[in-house]
């Protein structure tokens, strides 16, 4: 978990340029989201639109915020004693953070994906069928048919289908990420989070990562938090510059990487600093 920095700057919303304001209702629509580990602020008053079958990208710093973030967009952040947050973070116009919501439900919809892969010590099978265990599905049609259906769509089925007993901890370090996306389709979410996907990848394994997530955003919403502008730069439709907590600017990525606004942003997205 990257470390948090606290801020005494005054916090502000970040414009909306008139294009993206006129989109459509965002899939996820966060308002005054502020969130604190302890006495520290990790993230200041955070309002953000994340549209459907779309790619965004948050870049930023390290210890800026970006991960704490990403965690409260299905509430990961709850398991960590001594957080607590205020704002809203609605989903489909419904409010994650309001009372009633079934976590279990949350979690399936906004799936997530993590910076190292962890796929579990199980074939790669039960690996990408898990889910749909822990729910009580035990039909192996289904089971079987979900299975191919997850590692096509993680395109790693043509690698693995002759070998879906073997361990997921044999496959190369790209191949065991692409299991764990798949893990995380299996459940038909809505919403796939990644925290820095590739990061731990060579250039070959990351350009299929970033291929795959490309493909994805057909069928899915995709928040991809990257320490690498030029993923971010590649792959991402719009893109947030998070900074001491932050969201400094967020608009579509190619206006981020050739007009920003925010001296802040220019500075970091040319290397002047970050």
């Amino acid at each position: 978990m990257e470390e948090e920095t606290e801020a005494n700057i005054e916090p502000k919303i970040p414009e909306i340029s008139e294009e993206r304001a006129e989109s459509s209702t965002p899939k996820i629509l966060v308002e005054k989201l502020n969130f604190y580990y302890g006495r520290t602020q990790a993230l200041k008053d955070i309002s953000i639109g994340i549209q459907e079958n779309q790619i965004t990208a948050f870049i930023g710093p390290s210890g800026c915020g970006k991960s704490t973030f990403l965690r409260c967009l299905n509430r990961m952040n709850d398991l960590i004693p001594g957080t607590r947050s205020s704002g809203k973070v609605f989903l489909d116009g419904v409010d994650i953070y309001s009372r009633g919501i079934e976590l279990s439900e949350l979690r399936r919809k906004v799936g997530m994906v993590f910076q190292k892969s962890n796929p579990f010590p199980k074939s790669i099978f039960e690996n990408v069928s898990y889910g749909l265990r822990i729910q009580g599905i035990g039909d192996q049609n289904i089971l079987e048919e979900t299975v191919e259906r997850t590692l096509k769509d993680a395109a790693l089925w043509d690698e693995v289908k002759d070998k879906l007993d073997q361990s997921a901890l044999k496959l190369s370090g790209g191949q065991q990420q692409r299991v764990c996306i798949a893990r995380a389709l299996a459940v038909q979410p809505e919403v796939l989070l990644m925290d820095e996907p590739a990061s731990a990848l060579d250039p070959i394994s990351t350009g299929k990562i970033e291929e795959l997530i490309l493909d994805l955003k057909k069928n899915y919403t995709i928040v991809i938090v990257t320490h690498n502008m030029q993923q971010a730069a590649r792959i991402s439709d719009y893109t947030g510059f998070f900074f001491l907590g932050e969201i400094v600017e967020f608009d579509q990525t190619s206006k981020i990487f050739t007009n920003p606004r925010d001296k802040k942003t220019e500075d970091y997205v040319t290397g002047r600093f970050g």
